[in-house]
């Protein structure tokens, strides 16, 4: 009783001298009241669009079937799937310190020695051991590292999610960005048939006599301008289409095509997202394990200096004839119970409490620019979508003004009211605006997929 009561002093004591942990930080996170940029009239949700998968709301069965290849075989997420596992592991690795461990040695010896007389001799042993030992988690340091260590964990499923997210939304991103080059190379190609058709009236005209060789001259310089821009998009959609092969796990080559880009459409945004949709962004969730993780490790690294408890036990059976051993060895035991702890290490575990708490600081300000940087990724899509719809109004008012200034123009040259110039600059100014509408258009699906990933897959409650 006596020892018991000196070895609790002792332990008391200890516990004393445990280091001191960093006080908390104060946080300066203040979270915004609502959205700067709002979606105007937007339809809400329906429980159909709800049980789809984001990138099933734009209507393309090819490009969801580019989403899920990439998801399969994206290099950069068998990575992390990987790491996932490894993770996984070494959570496994630190449960099993909490648990009793058993150990067996079996050790059959022979010995040749002198005798005191001088004479050589033999002597046969054989002996067995069955070992435990099983660390009593007094302070609950072993929890907290268990506690770490599954933080540590689902900060990497957090993680894959993220890579998920992303690999997902830079598909939809290419893919969209294909079809918006593939529908200005048909534009292009369109525009050079006529200004093929307007370089052989333009030649006609001077040949009769009724304009200039200049004007001429003109038309051929348009031609080849128009002319030029085809190898430039050939170009462009050949290393679109490698990239995205890429991304989705091939090797470069083509790309299949589904809807063309006119045919495909923004899913409406509807009006009143709640901010708290952003706590579904896998990098907050990563952001909060990690900073729960540093939080469990500065509790273990503090417990250091206090005494551990083990209690370890040893039986076995020895006898020198491999026939005693088997049937009548002699039992031989040991029963251990140790308390351990340090008495001075000259501030070795209050500098490592230090540094631990320094990572926690360090983890609650990237936990909270995480956030910020939600709330400002989440504002600019927003605001992306009302301000290129609304830039896309007036573009098509633009290129209706335009066509019907071409349509002039063409008129009043064919009959000699006026000079190639007129129509000339018409068709500028009409390619002009047809290639700001395509651009525009998509700009705004493309815009529509970041406000997809800002909002960690989606608006709806199911959303993935």
């Amino acid at each position: 009783m006596k020892r018991r009561f000196l070895l609790m002093a002792a332990a008391l004591a200890l516990a004393g001298c445990a280091a001191n942990a960093p006080p908390q930080p104060v946080s300066a996170l203040q979270l915004p009241s609502g959205w700067r940029a709002q979606a105007a009239g937007a339809p809400a949700a329906t429980e159909a669009h709800v049980e789809q998968l984001w990138w099933q709301a734009f209507g393309d069965p090819v490009l969801s079937d580019l989403v899920g290849e990439a998801l399969a075989r994206n290099g950069d997420l068998r990575v992390a799937r990987a790491r996932v596992q490894e993770y996984r592991a070494r959570l496994a690795q630190v449960d099993a310190n909490r648990a009793p461990n058993l150990a067996f040695d079996g050790s059959p010896t022979r010995t040749r020695t002198l005798a005191s007389s001088g004479k050589p001799y033999v002597t046969n042993v054989f002996q067995a051991e069955l070992q435990a030992s099983y660390e009593i988690d007094v302070w609950g340091r072993l929890a907290s590292l268990s506690e770490a260590a599954g933080e540590s964990y689902r900060a990497e499923q957090a993680s894959l999610d993220a890579a998920a997210l992303s690999i997902a939304a830079s598909v939809a991103t290419s893919y969209l960005n294909l079809r918006g080059l593939d529908a200005q190379l048909a534009l292009t190609q369109s525009t050079l048939q006529l200004r093929e058709q307007s370089r052989e009236l333009a030649r006609k005209q001077f040949e009769v006599g009724y304009s200039s060789r200049l004007e001429w001259l003109q038309a051929q310089s348009e031609y080849h301008a128009a002319a030029e821009q085809v190898p430039q998009l050939q170009r462009q959609i050949f290393e679109q289409e490698n990239a995205l092969a890429i991304l989705v796990g091939g090797n470069p080559g083509p790309i299949a095509r589904g809807l063309p880009l006119a045919e495909l459409a923004a899913p409406g945004v509807p009006a009143g997202l709640p901010s708290e949709l952003l706590r579904r962004r896998p990098d907050i969730a990563r952001a909060e394990h990690n900073l729960a993780a540093a939080n469990a490790s500065l509790a273990a690294t503090r417990d250091q200096l206090l005494p551990s408890f083990k209690l370890t036990a040893i039986g076995g059976g020895q006898a020198t004839t491999l026939t005693d051993f088997l049937h009548a060895p002699t039992a031989l035991w040991r029963l251990t119970a140790l308390a351990a702890g340090p008495l001075f290490d000259g501030g070795r575990v209050q500098a490592q409490t230090d540094a631990a708490g320094a990572q926690r600081d360090q983890l609650v300000y990237t936990y909270e620019n995480v956030v910020r940087n939600a709330f400002a990724e989440t504002e600019n899509s927003l605001g992306a979508i009302y301000r290129l719809q609304q830039q896309a109004v007036e573009n098509d008012a633009r290129r209706a003004t335009a066509a019907d200034t071409l349509r002039i123009a063409h008129n009043r040259y064919r009959n000699g009211y006026a000079s190639y110039l007129e129509e000339l600059d018409a068709q500028r100014t009409l390619y002009s605006a047809d290639v700001g509408l395509l651009q525009l258009k998509t700009r705004i699906l493309v815009a529509s997929v970041d406000l997809y990933r800002a909002m960690g897959g989606g608006w709806s409650a199911k959303a993935q």
